[in-house]
């Protein structure tokens, strides 16, 4: 058997909650092997963040090289990313290989609120990296900040912003509603052909640590099972709304626990 293969860039959370750590065990959930390029390493917990030790943007380059010079990957998921030099590597590495499916979540803050990228790094995100996306992920704050724009609160703003960011250069684009108010949790998917609602039921719990890192690692995971775009949108909501609402299961850590990326299993 043959199994699809995924590549997370991303930063490594200690606690085990986000960065690589969920990308890799939600690839596992959707039966993909996945492989790891670090680009940060941080000391944080389900409390927040202590401290982060950016990685070398040429060992970000060597740890690319050697997994796509060895590895058939079908997709990749970008998370942190941290500084500009590392963006600069990233671009070189997606141009020297061309992956075919890239799904880039910008991450700017991490669930605790600490700040995770550097502002130089902004405008090299929105230059260089967003236009060799196949999709991106921000969520309601991240859009508003790659935009230099107030935060969206209608719906129509959102769409507005989302066909903003796809003028970037990336081929879609979702804006994650779970920083907004009300019973349902809406996403937009946005591209050329259109705009898409995607609700689910909005989830009481403190215990969403590394949802956006998951959600973005199972539309990559999608991707790299040659499901379209939407499948790949609609299949890895439905299975982060459910890891969500299984995560009160865990009861790991006292701040902001993770999600439960094996609730299909156990």
């Amino acid at each position: 058997m043959t199994i699809p293969i995924a590549l997370t860039i991303a930063g490594s959370d200690s606690s085990g909650g986000a960065g690589i750590q969920a990308d890799i065990k939600t690839f596992a959930a959707f039966g993909v092997y996945g492989a790891s390029v670090i680009t940060a390493l941080t000391a944080q917990n389900t409390q927040g963040v202590t401290g982060v030790h950016q990685v070398p943007a040429d060992f970000v380059t060597a740890q690319i090289d050697a997994v796509f010079g060895d590895l058939d990957v079908k997709a990749v998921k970008i998370g942190m990313v941290g500084q500009r030099t590392v963006i600069d590597a990233i671009v070189a590495g997606l141009d020297r290989w061309s992956p075919r499916h890239v799904v880039l979540d910008p991450v700017m803050v991490a669930t605790s609120g600490d700040r995770l990228l550097m502002p130089d790094a902004v405008e090299a995100m929105r230059t260089t990296l967003i236009p060799r996306a196949s999709l991106i992920t921000p969520n309601l704050p991240e859009a508003a900040a790659l935009l230099d724009e107030a935060i969206a609160s209608s719906e129509a703003a959102v769409e507005r912003q989302g066909k903003c960011l796809l003028a970037l250069g990336c081929g879609a684009v979702l804006i994650k509603g779970g920083h907004g108010q009300g019973a349902e949790s809406i996403d937009y998917l946005i591209d050329r052909n259109g705009v898409v609602a995607l609700p689910a039921p909005r989830i009481d719990t403190k215990n969403t640590h590394g949802t956006g890192c998951s959600l973005s690692s199972a539309i990559a995971a999608g991707f790299a099972k040659n499901d379209g775009l939407e499948t790949a949108v609609r299949n890895a909501k439905a299975w982060v709304t459910a890891a969500i609402a299984a995560a009160e299961r865990l009861d790991v850590g006292r701040g902001h626990g993770p999600v439960h990326h094996f609730h299909n299993f156990h």
